[in-house]
């Protein structure tokens, strides 16, 4: 062969590329598929030649073919211009070509400009692309995808229909000249049991002669009747052809990616260094096509060798796209059937963990890439699955990603995979020089592996809600606040799940919740904004916002600026569209009643019509303000103590109760929901939801010994509790009757509750005043009301126990201070400091008229006569008298002050009022001589 020296060039070879290329142009499009099949025809006598089977051959006629190569990529109109069929015959014999070219080539190629290394990559796409294998039966979870530019187009042909006939004629000539080894699977034992029913005329024994024969009798006329005219050995003989075939093309691009990759870390190549589009566009490729199983094998040490190369351009924010491209992709491999798919899925997204803490020092943006695929995956996952009896449970493909996702953070399964799979023994470990102690530990991956987890537990939870949602309103409620929380570190989707939950609580009329919502909301653009040091406010406003709720924590600013990821991010959150949501919180908590809340938001929104100079929206705010106060004026002069909800424990006792079994929760209902009506309401939401199991009420609020209660039955423990003040004594012996009715309205946020629960030591509920215990249980809940949701668990449990005394002290104790209290509290909005009459008069009628005075001298009989007399101590005899004495002084006080209040219309009642309290007197002196002098 002449011009052995690659530099010589072979005038024939020049002439053949010349013609073959300009015929590709050519109108007539036989010609081009002639030119096509020609090319294909002559490289493939090439390969088989005998003579030119040594490397240095194949190397010259490599290099005498590659001018093609050249010569396309200044013509791609050309080869954009050709049919599929073509195309497929163009692409396979430049891969052919670079198959057996020598590096030295391939980079000379490579440095003569951006614009064609870049084109040369296109055309490797287009070989991804076109010799892509495909089964009838693949889905999504098998390797294809919405994602894929392929996905929403028909399913392609195979290759062998694709293939000409020229083609398949001279393979067949190959084939007779092949001579397979002894036990491979064309002579083995498991060809010759089926050689007896491949042996006749009409079915040819190798495939290569029955697509030929068929092609030659016109069966193949269609890609169907083609498939079917074979033997179904012959058939998946076929399928497994075409497999390696694909296999074959991926690798081959693989191996140029991983040699382009060193030339780009020499800086000896033209492309775009601050991209590397090149490598990203081929990735992408790669990861949204159905790969075969080798493929997957060979691509993660070739994944792992470039990201530790080019690891911070990759990752950086201009490659947005295509790491967030890449992370959908590694999470729907790790939903993969095939093990070996799922656990190498695994190891690219560790290389991902190590390559963000190598080259930024933290995860965080990468969890909201990732964060924000999985909220993709999603969409596409069907998570959940019907049961035979009708109910939903976790689907296997969810089960898969879960594992998946564990494993991503087992260090010692790790371990072994990657020495498995011929990778680093220890990839994760991220080290820099310069800063030693930022290392990539197990625990950071942990601590995402975790965040992922938890996004993947509240979308199953949120699907196996569907059908009671419409049914069971506090379970739908958490449902989409677990998911606004899984999703909190993408600001975009945590605001969407936040909405959710606001329209939810909008439709069950739980205004002030509804309200929470929206100043969450707000409070993530907020602190983006402050984060940004764009808007007009401080962080001293979002610490002002986090007392309405205080939900909305300096954790997600950091994060807002780092999602800023292809559409989801910190660009949309504006201080118009912070004002909007708190203008809507503002309606909800009028709604609501919360006045004090309104007058807090307002104050958070006059600061931008101030800078906006709006001072008709000014005017609107103030306007509303002074509305707010006298609202507020207004609930504190009520006669009637205001409330703005109701409370009650519930307690869970049943294993059909699931995750609520023994767990006991704070429900936040409205004002004029009674026991009774939540006792009702959750009757029949469970009741539905237990298939036929009997749910039982307890009707007490007695310690529950679950262990002691029915096994297959479900019981429901409903309590009405108290909220607790932030200043309020928990150890006073008072009644909290009027507890919540003393001061003026404030910030009606609560996280303690308690409740009352009287007993005897002989085990009866009730019993005489000098039996009587009480014990006082006090809850504290993993927030506080209100709240995102209608209820909260209890997370802390306390109780006091008051003795039969002490709860007579108390007693007498509470009808003094309800007294002092309407005495010295001013109440008048005129600033008149003598208290409401009628209030007055309703606390002096339940002490010491005549009816009624039968409390406070019961107290007296059961502890200062006769036998328990002599068991009180002498501190708690004491006590008692001195409660006694001081109850009396004030009512004599409080009696005065009525005197001096009252019309001519009330001296009658005057009367009643004077000749009880002197007849109690008289009565209380039979025990207490000292009461006459004292008064």
């Amino acid at each position: 062969m002449p011009g052995r020296d690659p530099s010589d060039r072979n005038y024939l070879s020049s002439i053949l590329i010349q013609e073959i290329f300009l015929t590709w142009d050519h109108e007539d499009l036989s010609m081009r598929a002639k030119a096509a099949r020609m090319l294909v025809v002559l490289l493939c006598k090439h390969e088989f030649d005998i003579r030119y089977q040594k490397l240095e051959d194949k190397l010259y006629i490599a290099q005498l073919y590659f001018p093609l190569v050249g010569q396309m990529l200044d013509e791609m109109p050309v080869f954009y211009n050709l049919g599929s069929s073509e195309k497929r015959e163009v692409l396979i014999t430049i891969l052919q070509i670079i198959r057996n070219l020598d590096d030295t080539s391939l980079i000379k190629a490579w440095q003569q400009s951006i614009a064609r290394t870049r084109l040369f990559f296109k055309l490797l796409e287009e070989c991804l692309i076109h010799f892509e294998h495909r089964k009838p039966d693949d889905s999504m979870l098998m390797g294809s995808s919405s994602r894929s530019p392929l996905g929403d187009k028909p399913f392609p042909s195979k290759y062998s229909d694709r293939l000409s006939p020229a083609i398949n004629h001279y393979l067949l000539e190959a084939a007779r000249q092949e001579v397979g080894p002894q036990g491979t699977p064309e002579n083995g034992y498991l060809w010759q049991r089926v050689n007896s029913q491949l042996s006749s005329p009409s079915q040819p024994y190798s495939l290569r002669e029955a697509l030929a024969q068929a092609q030659s009798s016109r069966i193949g006329a269609s890609t169907l009747a083609l498939r079917e005219s074979l033997h179904p050995i012959l058939r998946q003989k076929l399928e497994l052809w075409e497999e390696n075939l694909s296999a074959a093309v991926s690798l081959q691009v693989l191996e140029i990616i991983e040699k382009f990759s060193g030339a780009v870390a020499s800086h000896t190549i033209a492309t775009d260094y601050g991209k590397l589009d090149c490598i990203t566009s081929i990735f992408m490729i790669v990861f949204s096509h159905n790969q075969p199983l080798a493929f997957w094998k060979a691509l993660f040490p070739v994944f792992n060798s470039v990201f530790e190369l080019h690891g911070a351009t990759l990752m950086a924010r201009e490659n947005d796209r295509f790491l967030k491209q890449i992370a959908f992709h590694l999470l729907r491999l790790a939903v993969f059937r095939n093990v070996n798919v799922r656990k190498r899925a695994v190891i690219g997204l560790q290389i991902l963990v190590r390559s963000s803490f190598s080259y930024f020092m933290q995860t965080s943006r990468l969890r909201v890439v990732l964060t924000i695929t999985l909220s993709e995956l999603m969409s596409e996952v069907q998570v959940t699955h019907m049961k035979s009896d009708g109910t939903l449970e976790e689907s296997g493909e969810a089960c898969r990603l879960r594992k998946s996702l564990e494993e991503m953070a087992d260090e010692s399964e790790s371990f072994n995979i990657f020495e498995e799979f011929g990778l680093p023994e220890k990839p994760l470990v991220a080290s820099n020089e310069q800063s030693p102690e930022h290392c990539c530990t197990w625990s950071e991956v942990k601590v995402l592996s975790d965040s992922l987890l938890l996004a993947l537990d509240a979308s199953l939870e949120h699907a196996l809600l569907a059908s009671v949602m419409t049914l069971d309103r506090y379970s739908a409620a958490e449902s989409f606040y677990k998911l606004a929380m899984a999703f909190a570190p993408v600001p975009d989707l945590h605001i969407m799940w936040l909405l959710h939950l606001c329209d939810a609580h909008q439709e069950m009329q739980s205004w002030a919740e509804a309200a929470q919502c929206a100043v969450a909301v707000a409070g993530v653009v907020m602190q983006a904004l402050v984060f940004r040091n764009d808007g007009v406010w401080s962080s001293d406003h979002v610490c002002a916002l986090r007392k309405i709720c205080p939900m909305v924590s300096g954790e997600i600013s950091s994060e807002a600026s780092a999602a800023e990821v292809e559409g989801y991010g910190a660009s949309k959150l504006t201080v118009d569209s912070a004002v909007k949501y708190l203008q809507l919180a503002n309606k909800l908590f009028s709604q609501a009643e919360l006045h004090h809340f309104c007058a807090s938001i307002l104050e958070l929104v006059i600061p931008v019509y101030k800078s906006r100079r709006a001072y008709g929206q000014l005017a609107k705010c103030h306007t509303m303000l002074t509305n707010i106060y006298e609202s507020i004026l207004e609930q504190e002069s009520s006669p009637i103590p205001f409330a703005d909800a109701t409370y009650y424990r519930v307690g869970f006792y049943g294993e059909k109760f699931g995750k609520l079994n023994r767990k006991e929760y704070v429900y936040r209902e409205a004002r004029d929901v009674r026991l009774g009506d939540i006792m009702e309401k959750l009757s029949h939401i469970y009741e539905s939801r237990l298939d036929g199991t009997t749910l039982h009420v307890i009707p007490d609020s007695r310690q529950v010994k679950a262990d002691e209660l029915q096994a297959e039955a479900c019981y429901l423990q409903i309590t009405a509790v108290d909220p607790v003040m932030e200043d309020e004594d928990l150890g006073s012996r008072r009644e909290r009757i009027f507890s919540l009715s003393t001061g003026s309205v404030r910030a009606r946020v609560f996280d303690r509750f308690l409740f009352d629960t009287p007993f005897t030591k002989n085990g009866k509920t009730q019993g005489g005043l000098e039996d009587q215990w009480k014990r006082r249980s006090v809850l504290q809940t993993e927030g506080s009301f209100p709240a995102l949701v209608n209820r909260l668990e209890v997370m802390k449990s306390e109780s006091l126990e008051f003795s039969p005394v002490e709860n007579a002290i108390g007693m007498i104790e509470t009808r003094t201070a309800a007294l002092r209290n309407e005495l010295e509290e001013p109440r008048s909005s005129e600033g008149d400091q003598l208290p409401r009459l009628q209030s007055l008069q309703r606390i002096l009628q339940g002490s010491v008229a005549v009816q009624v005075n039968s409390g406070v001298l019961s107290v007296c009989t059961a502890f200062l006569s006769g036998e328990p007399a002599t068991r009180l101590r002498s501190q708690e005899l004491q006590q008692l008298i001195a409660a006694l004495l001081e109850f009396m002084a004030v009512c004599k006080r409080a009696i005065r002050v009525h005197f001096r209040l009252i019309g001519d219309e009330d001296q009658e009642f005057h009367t009643q009022l004077v000749n009880g309290f002197q007849s109690l007197t008289a009565e209380l002196s039979h025990y207490i001589p000292a009461i006459l002098s004292e008064l």
